[in-house]
């Protein structure tokens, strides 16, 4: 697994939004996703969505991603 993959997930399961994402060791990641879907959401749910995105990976090919999940204003 690596990090552009896993943006190119994210980014294609939450139609609209952009992914950072960090990860040298190939299972431990970092990521920064701005999506409009997380408007009036608290973070979990948020976190959810993005999780969603990646589906069995998580837990598997992905030991572990720390999140920043920020809607558009919140990230201008």
């Amino acid at each position: 697994m690596n990090a552009e993959l896993i943006q190119q997930l994210i980014e294609a399961g939450l139609p609209g939004a952009q992914a950072r994402v960090q990860g040298e060791d190939g299972v431990h990641f970092e990521a920064v996703v701005v999506a409009e879907a997380f408007r009036g959401k608290l973070p979990l749910a948020r976190h959810r969505l993005v999780y969603a995105t990646l589906g069995e990976r998580m837990g598997g090919e992905i030991h572990a991603l720390a999140l920043r999940t920020l809607t558009p204003d919140e990230a201008a």
